[in-house]
């Protein structure tokens, strides 16, 4: 094929690969399963035998504030609420779904609402055990009659009660009167209603296959509060994952319209040529597109973390139009220096696709991916462009272009030991993985949620996931499932339910006690235990049943504990001969993080081993392979210590530093080839680093977390990339002009 109709076909491709985005609209995810693999929830989702959902937090108060929950016509007045907004009967309040068939107010287009759990609703059910009627009541005497003198809390107390105690303290802020629910509490009385001024209702909702905004909850909850004479808001964890995608996207969109325009105009001032600029932004423009319409007509579910990756492959680009514009190098020197540099690169980022944390691998796939794109454009598009438009004096640079004859060996050891000592004296330690990490620093909604877990159990507890795995029909099965349950429950990391009289771990599993197997225990219709049916599940395959999940609430701020609860439970399966999993987002987030700070300097001397097979692969030149690999394993545990200063080293910081080692493999490939360094070389370099740097301080200046603290760890690795660079070049300049005068 002639190099015109490869480039016709190459440029084809790339614009049917961008149509597709038409197709396959990207709706990018932010939430834990995009982020790191729990091998318990995707158990979960594979084999349980309801439908994905997620656990979403409202919270509830009057607008004129004053008591709730022992105002009877309020009570009302939020059960109603509740109805209608399952039931969609009130276009003001109501929920409608755009996968809901022929929906009348479609505004919430991703998510469904599978459930909802409110303390009325428990109420409710309890009242109604005594042939009451919350709903129909004129009063609160007409259900707290005749006195039920120890209350849901009581020894003699049924199941739905026992479920209405629970709803009580979980729902209800701490400090609150619990009244009928626990006469046994200071203050309590079985005449009295439970009294406080907001509640918690807790909204299961699931989402189609390409994911939910959890947003538009919030969206709702504006509604709402505007129509009623409530303040509705929308809490918890899961809601803050919502606002950090929503800050994600936001910030993201504003970086990468400047930076087009930034980068624009670094390219034309350094190249001083807006025809090559202008190609080299159109190129970036049409690889980015490509890539994404190809990956989403794939089905590749994209986080907002990748959105990080845009920004990057635009700075990456700028590399060969400076070296082919603006460099005193030949065609085929730059091909294979390029060639180099996108090979080293390449291998440094694709490491992270063996990384245990799912986030790691989809950003380090878009960035591998993007870059060998980046190079496909330039070497096979746009490279007979650049050459073209080349402005050179003179076909070979004379003596006028190179540098003086001083010679410079120190400068390549010393800027090693620099390095060397930014590592050595950078603080051990990593981030655990938690949603802290994705919101900006002073943001209000850590405060909301910070005293939110200060007032509920429900908000300050997560909850850890142990599969038990078992058959449906064995007598055995069931018992080791029960007798884990109990040995579970007596973990110190257990958050209980305490009235002094009564001690409730919640433990959410298996609640029948006149059952046999596991089948009949699921199968129970008597079984109303507050949380069960919305928790725990029954785990199948082919209508087989392969285990049981049990639902733990522990303490959700203390991620030692959390591990060390992971860890206990794994031996208790082991001792009791049991095989199964233990997972939860904190558990496994806070794992990810032990096992990403015992390996990330293996992780960069792997990177470095990487990348000194494949330069030496390229270049047949041990030496030379050998010292872009010391290079870059100096940079990479270099930009690992600057993490500790940039909001602390964790696995959001894990692929900056391969991605600078990528860069120090670029630019050392330049520098370490045999050609006697020139004034122009030199300008290529500070005017390709530059102008990389420029779109990686705007994504600096962001404040989504991730996205800042890679533009600057990135800017800083281009920066000691160069410098280092600069060092090497200098280094070898006279063995180089004594070999060719040679």
């Amino acid at each position: 094929m002639r190099p015109e109709q490869l480039r016709l076909t190459l440029v084809v491709a790339m614009f049917l690969s961008a149509g597709l985005l038409f197709f396959n609209p990207i709706v990018p995810k932010m939430n834990t399963t995009v982020i790191f693999d729990d091998e318990a929830l995707l158990r979960i989702s594979d084999e349980g035998d309801q439908d994905d959902n997620y656990q979403l937090v409202l919270k509830i108060r009057h607008d004129e504030g004053g008591l709730l929950t022992n105002n009877l016509t309020r009570v009302q007045d939020l059960m109603q609420l509740e109805r209608e907004f399952q039931d969609g009967s009130n276009p003001q309040t109501s929920w409608q779904s755009c996968e809901l068939e022929n929906p009348t107010d479609c505004q919430y287009n991703s998510l469904h609402i599978d459930r909802v759990l409110t303390p009325f609703s428990a109420w409710s059910d309890a009242f109604q055990t005594n042939n009451q009627s919350l709903e129909n009541a004129t009063r609160w005497g007409d259900v707290l009659q005749p006195l039920n003198e120890e209350g849901w809390c009581g020894s003699e107390a049924n199941d739905a009660e026992k479920a209405a105690f629970q709803a009580t303290l979980l729902m209800l802020p701490e400090g609150a009167n619990v009244g009928v629910a626990c006469p046994a509490f200071a203050g309590a009385s079985a005449t009295q209603a439970p009294a406080a001024n907001e509640i918690l209702w807790l909204v299961y909702v699931g989402s189609g296959e390409k994911g939910g905004d959890w947003n538009e909850l919030n969206v709702w909850a504006e509604k709402v509060s505007e129509n009623t004479e409530y303040e509705i808001t929308a809490a918890g964890v899961n809601m803050m994952y919502g606002k950090a995608k929503a800050i994600a996207e936001k910030e993201l969109t504003y970086v990468i319209i400047p930076s087009i325009f930034l980068l624009g105009a670094m390219l034309t001032i350094g190249l001083r040529d807006w025809q090559a600029a202008a190609a080299t932004i159109g190129g970036v423009g049409l690889v980015i597109c490509a890539e994404l319409g190809a990956l989403a007509a794939l089905g590749f579910e994209f986080s907002v973390l990748d959105g990080i990756a845009l920004p990057i492959i635009m700075g990456v680009a700028v590399d060969g139009a400076f070296w082919y514009s603006r460099s005193s190098r030949e065609r085929d020197e730059v091909r294979r220096m390029l060639f180099v540099a996108m090979i080293t690169t390449v291998a440094a980022v694709s490491l992270a696709l063996f990384s245990p944390i799912r986030a790691q691998r989809s950003l380090g796939l878009v960035m591998a991916i993007g870059i060998t794109l980046d190079w496909v454009m330039t070497r096979y598009v746009l490279e007979e462009f650049f050459l073209k438009r080349r402005n050179l004096r003179k076909e070979k640079v004379d003596n006028a272009d190179t540098f003086s004859s001083i010679s410079t060996p120190w400068a390549w050891p010393v800027a090693l030991l620099i390095l060397a000592t930014i590592t050595v004296i950078s603080p051990p330690g990593v981030n655990v993985l938690e949603v802290e990490q994705f919101l900006p620093e002073g943001d209000p909604a850590l405060d909301e949620m910070d005293e939110l877990q200060s007032r509920y159990v429900l908000a300050s507890s997560t909850i850890a996931w142990v599969i038990i795995d078992a058959d449906g029909d064995s007598p055995d099965d069931y018992q080791n499932i029960l007798h884990m349950q109990r040995q579970i429950s007596q973990h110190p990391s257990v958050i209980s339910l305490e009235t002094g009289m009564v001690h409730s771990p919640l433990v959410i599993g298996i609640s029948s006690e006149s059952a046999n197997t596991l089948n009949e225990a699921i199968d129970d219709p008597n079984s109303t235990r507050f949380l069960d049916d919305s928790l725990s599940q029954r785990l199948q395959k082919n209508g087989e049943t392969t285990g049981f999940a049990v639902a733990v609430f522990i303490d959700g701020q203390n991620s030692e504990a959390a591990m060390q609860f992971s860890d206990d439970v794994e031996d208790l399966l082991d001792v009791n001969g049991v095989s199964g999993v233990v997972g939860g987002d904190l558990p496994t987030g806070a794992k990810a993080a032990e096992t990403f700070e015992k390996t990330r300097l293996v992780q960069i001397l792997s990177a470095g081993v990487a990348i000194f097979l494949v330069a030496l692969f390229a270049l047949r030149v041990p030496i030379q392979a050998a010292r872009i690999a010391v290079g870059a394993v100096a940079i990479g545990a270099a930009v690992d210590g600057m993490a500790t200063m940039f909001g602390g080293r964790g696995v959001n910081t894990a692929l900056a530093v391969l991605l600078g080692m990528g860069f120090a493999a670029d630019y050392l490939s330049h520098a370490s080839a045999d050609h006697r360094p020139t004034k122009l070389d030199m300008s290529a370099r500070w005017w390709a680093a530059m102008s990389s740097v420029s779109v990686f301080v705007l994504l600096s200046l962001t404040t989504f977390p991730p996205a800042k603290n890679s533009g600057q760890l990135l800017s800083i690795s281009i920066f000691f990339s160069a410098v280092l660079a600069t060092c090497l070049a200098m280094m070898h300049r006279d063995s180089i002009a004594d070999q060719s005068e040679e």
